[in-house]
């Protein structure tokens, strides 16, 4: 364990906040195809752009070119400097030039109409989901750039399958990931012994060696307490259903609520909840770094770098997939979300846009902005910052993203109410799974 200056940790756990604040509450593609000879194609794992050396000696492919680009950052923040860098590194290899526009993050405000209007820029950021489905009718397709490129190897299959399957093409580019399960101290685990589970039932043995052992296994805030819940939930009855009794109740008629709910009330009742879960927000999350005797976390992947800043402590994280669940029906989902680039259907240089998003988001660039931003890199080939370990791998292995709440927001009139009878199932307010199903039901 080191320590850091609690105002540099808390900055990054700042970006880091507000990265999940508009890119996984929904974790929610771009083109004009251009003929592209495969042989322009460059390795990405040099960070090289995508463009081809110039047929003439001395020239390049887009001298002349200025690509507009809005951002949902602004220039001081890490990733504005990682675009920053990127940017001029592509020029000095490729003769455009890219143009900033600083929107930060209100251009998800803005975007619906500027798209309409057909402002002139050629690229901007917003979360996936949005670009998928709120734009999908302003942006390019890049499905054969895409091909063309090599795209698929240099980036992650859940994020371009979902989003081609929302909008019927690959309309974006995946810039910065997110992704959510279960976080942990490693040398907690290793004291203990323990490697990561994979069933629930290897989940509960782990936690009880934990306790054994003086620790106290997981941390829960309140305001996270649905995530963790939608989480054990979807993996009973898949996300469609929760948001089908989240939007029409009939919980107590679903027998994987039942179970979930007594599964949960079992975990409570074995003390397996860190002391005083589920706290206001971030108590108990910040109790991780500042007692050292709390395990685990089931948040995003931001929890580690507010964890980090809010306590000064550098802890030796890890990641792994939520549990499966006996008799599950989605043992393999996980929450994953991504801020993503857009390139306006209307751009006069569709190609350059591409090739510029695809130079950012992989290779050494990625590396960089990853880097920078502690987040997770773009291309699956890079390394993750320590405090995002386990984060590719995880993502690598998601065949299917999960939505914030794992589908328990699909009510955005019942979920404050929901959220009050799920905080109650952590604070030991019912005897059986029965009855949380129940107190849900009274809700409709």
């Amino acid at each position: 364990m080191k320590k850091k200056p609690i105002s540099v940790l808390l900055a990054a756990a700042m970006t880091a906040g507000l990265l999940a604040g508009c890119g996984s509450n929904n974790a929610k593609p771009a083109e004009t195809p251009a003929e592209t000879p495969a042989a322009t194609t460059a390795k990405a794992e040099t960070g090289e752009t995508t463009a081809a050396p110039a047929a003439a000696e001395g020239d390049k492919k887009y001298e002349g070119v200025e690509l507009t680009y809005w951002s949902m950052w602004t220039n001081n923040e890490p990733q504005g400097q990682a675009l920053q860098q990127a940017a001029e590194a592509f020029e000095a290899e490729t003769g455009a030039k890219i143009k900033f526009e600083w929107k930060g993050r209100e251009t998800k405000n803005i975007l619906s109409s500027a798209l309409e209007a057909q402002e002139k820029f050629d690229m901007f950021e917003d979360d996936y989901t949005r670009i998928s489905k709120n734009y999908v009718n302003y942006v390019a397709d890049l499905t054969d750039m895409a091909k063309e490129a090599g795209y698929a190897d240099k980036s992650y299959a859940v994020f371009n399958n979902q989003a081609t399957e929302w909008a019927g093409f690959l309309p974006c580019v995946t810039e910065q990931p997110s992704v959510g399960g279960v976080f942990y101290n490693k040398d907690i685990f290793d004291d203990c012994g323990i490697t990561a589970p994979t069933t629930w039932d290897e989940f509960m043995t782990a936690c009880q060696t934990m306790k054994d052992k003086g620790y106290q296994p997981l941390a829960l805030d309140s305001t996270y307490a649905p995530f963790l819940f939608g989480y054990h939930l979807s993996r009973h009855i898949g996300q469609a259903a929760v948001e089908d009794l989240a939007t029409n109740g009939g919980w107590s008629g679903n027998p994987g609520v039942v179970k979930a709910g007594q599964e949960m009330i079992d975990f409570v009742k074995a003390g397996y909840l860190a002391d005083g879960a589920p706290d206001e927000y971030p108590a108990s999350q910040n109790k991780i770094g500042l007692t050292q005797k709390i395990a685990m976390v089931v948040c995003a992947n931001y929890i580690t770098a507010e964890v980090n800043a809010n306590t000064g402590t550098e802890l030796n994280w890890g990641l792994f997939a939520y549990p499966s669940v006996e008799g599950g029906v989605d043992n393999t989902s996980t929450f994953a979300g991504a801020n993503s680039i857009g390139i306006t259907k209307y751009s006069e240089n569709p190609q350059a846009a591409f090739d510029f998003a695809v130079y950012l988001t992989s290779g050494k660039q990625s590396q960089n902005m990853a880097d920078l931003s502690n987040n997770i890199p773009a291309d699956p080939s890079n390394t993750p910052p320590a405090v995002q370990s386990g984060t590719n791998e995880v993502l690598i292995n998601t065949t299917a993203p999960l939505s914030w709440n794992m589908g328990l927001n699909a009510n955005a009139d019942k979920i404050s109410v929901i959220q009050e009878v799920i905080v109650k199932l952590y604070e030991g307010s019912y005897a059986t799974g029965e009855d949380f199903a129940k107190a849900l039901d009274a809700l409709y």
